[in-house]
């Protein structure tokens, strides 16, 4: 009775700058810094690369032995430019995959997925797709 009596007093003298937090709370609170932001980093990060000339084949390299990026090589600019180089390219990612224990496999005419040692690329046959039901509706 006597907190509801300053709470009055306060009131009318106007002497609290503080905000009127009703008692249940109290003082217990978590106070959350506004200006930290949570670290969002992927553990894992698939990255397309785009190889037109041989040089171009370093930057795959090196996201392959950081050992976190599944990397989804084009190789239609160089094939189309020089298959001599497309041969050099493809044998410079076919030894650093063995290196660091990972995988490397082709997929279409013009693409490559290269992997670190935590993943591997599946070779079974693909699967055919179901055809849609004729008498299916729509939603």
């Amino acid at each position: 009775m006597k907190e509801t009596f300053l709470r009055i007093k306060d009131k009318i003298l106007g002497t609290t700058q503080e905000e009127d937090i009703p008692d249940e709370f109290g003082e217990d609170y978590l106070e959350i810094d506004s200006e930290q932001q949570p670290a969002k980093k992927s553990k894992v990060l698939v990255k397309p690369f785009m190889i037109r000339e041989f040089q171009d084949v370093k930057l795959v390299l090196d996201a392959l032995r950081d050992g976190y990026t599944i990397a989804l090589v084009n190789i239609k600019p160089i094939k189309d430019k020089d298959i001599i180089e497309l041969k050099r390219v493809v044998n410079k990612l076919k030894k650093t995959c063995d290196a660091i224990d990972g995988d490397i496999a082709g997929f279409g005419e013009d693409w490559l997925v290269a992997t670190p040692n935590f993943a591997s690329v599946d070779r079974s046959p693909a699967r055919a797709v179901a055809p849609a039901q004729e008498n299916a509706r729509e939603f």
